[in-house]
């Protein structure tokens, strides 16, 4: 505040301005910082893979606790039953369709904003950290990491085992140790920097299991070995990534960070484990929800998700609003301030009055959208073993084609009228499910998952007023996609 004082009062007008400016300073003091933001997401791990939500098998201790102490999100859904276009709407707060990131391997649109690049715009320091799919890790592709918002990364094409090779900056190398741990590692690396420097940080920490081949190490194995051979190895990669959890969280307490440091883990599908036997231990992966991973049924797109956040979340809240992957870049951006001058139409909402208790609805439904393309295969190890021949540490991209220099392309006309695929489109409890067989016949289903989250229900002959009204609802946000896909977000 300014104040404006006349001579004659000058030396009262100084007291209480001394004294003001005292105050404001101690109220200054008192308020916390801008929050470190960590956002964490496995890979293939279903709704029903954790303790908390009920697994009889697993130990998630560190995950169990989190979601003990902060905000559980109930109903937390991927944007995508497959990984790469789910990651894309984590960085972009969009769905995947509106930037042609259709299925896995396909990448990200430079044109699109990312969160990484948004919150620099605040002062934040970024960096990313496993499993990034969205494009070549070579330094100078146009949708690697570093071209994508990120100061600082350890990232894999794909999916990554133990003793993983990594790009860190570009430059091929190997980490050694357990999968989980080593990336929780590199990502704490950049925090104690990042920390030392005093400054803010967005750190994105993408592990590469429980996504096959499945194999964990011994001791992790050990904790399961009266399962068969290939849930010892699956179970112990999900115990993996709650041990490097907790790791990550016992590491922000000792640095004096966990306090004002949001910490946000989820997943991104539904699951893919090794063949079941039972009916019953195909319930467990997914807690009873219908379907997996690849579809649009509740068990391939609802996930677990909880953020822990001591200085905002003062005690542990579970909720059933409908949110997801899409929400995560509108919740960061408002959290710390960050402005966009030229922000693409998002799909998501902020949720940080859901994180504050003021928000008992959705302001929006959320759409869903399987576009019919093949994923691109990215071996991880291989492609990362070839980039190191060629490259060296000073001449870290080497002579050739650039990867992804297409990325940005708009070539492709996308039609409004020809929207094939199958598609969902959530409004409150409700749910439409559009499913296309064989023979490309339409289907249509509806769902109140409040009474129904098994999805067994159909309540379309029943209620043909809300199904039409879904519908529609779903049509015209199709066709906004179209919309999007075609390049209209960029030229407004």
């Amino acid at each position: 505040m300014i104040y404006q004082f006349r001579i004659v009062v000058f030396v009262l007008a100084c007291s209480l301005g001394l004294s003001c400016f005292t105050s404001s300073l101690r109220a200054e003091q008192t308020q916390p910082s801008r929050p470190n933001i960590i956002l964490c997401m496995t890979d293939d791990q279903g709704w029903g893979e954790t303790g908390f939500n009920g697994h009889p098998i697993l130990k998630t201790p560190h995950l169990d606790d989190m979601a003990a102490s902060g905000l559980r999100l109930d109903r937390f859904y991927a944007a995508a039953p497959v990984c790469s276009p789910t990651r894309g709407s984590f960085l972009t707060g969009r769905h995947p369709n509106r930037f042609a990131c259709f299925s896995w391997g396909h990448t990200l649109r430079p044109q699109e904003v990312t969160v990484a690049e948004a919150v620099k715009s605040a002062g934040y320091t970024t960096g990313h950290f496993g499993k990034w799919h969205l494009g070549s890790v070579q330094a100078n592709s146009p949708v690697s990491p570093g071209n994508s918002g990120f100061d600082e990364w350890v990232s894999s094409p794909n999916f990554y085992e133990n003793n993983p090779f990594m790009s860190h900056n570009g430059v091929v190398t190997q980490l050694k140790g357990e999968s989980s741990r080593v990336t929780v590692d590199a990502a704490l690396k950049f925090i104690k920097q990042a920390d030392k420097k005093k400054k803010p940080f967005l750190a994105v920490i993408w592990f590469g299991n429980p996504h096959t081949p499945h194999e964990a190490v011994s001791e992790l194995k050990a904790l399961y070995k009266d399962q068969d051979p290939s849930f010892q190895n699956y179970f112990g990669e999900i115990t993996g990534v709650d041990r490097a959890m907790g790791h990550l969280r016992q590491q922000l307490r000792d640095l004096g960070l966990a306090e004002n440091t949001l910490l946000w883990f989820t997943s991104d599908n539904g699951p893919r484990p090794p063949r079941f036997k039972t009916e019953a231990a195909r319930a467990q992966a997914t807690g009873g929800l219908a379907g997996w991973k690849g579809n649009l049924w509740e068990g391939g797109i609802r996930v677990p998700s909880m953020i822990e956040w001591p200085a905002r979340i003062k005690k542990p809240e579970t909720s059933s609003v409908p949110c997801g992957t899409i929400d995560i870049y509108p919740t960061v951006l408002q959290i710390v301030g960050a402005k966009v001058s030229h922000q693409p139409h998002l799909d998501g909402v902020s949720l940080l009055p859901l994180i504050d208790g003021q928000m008992t609805k959705r302001s929006r439904p959320m759409g869903f959208w399987t576009y019919p393309m093949k994923g691109h295969p990215k071996r991880s190890t291989d492609i990362l073993l070839a980039l190191q021949k060629r490259q060296t540490p000073e001449k870290p991209n080497p002579a050739g084609p650039i990867p992804d220099a297409k990325a940005a392309s708009l070539e492709t006309e996308y039609s409004k009228h020809e929207l094939p695929g199958a598609a969902a489109w959530i409004d409150g409890d409700y749910k439409l499910l559009k499913m296309v067989s064989k023979k490309n016949q339409e289907e249509y289903k509806l769902y109140h998952l409040g009474h129904d989250r098994s999805e067994k229900n159909d309540l379309s002959g029943d209620d043909p007023g809300r199904l039409q009204k879904m519908k529609s609802g779903l049509l015209d946000w199709q066709k906004s996609v179209v919309d999007s896909l075609n390049g209209k977000d960029y030229a407004d």
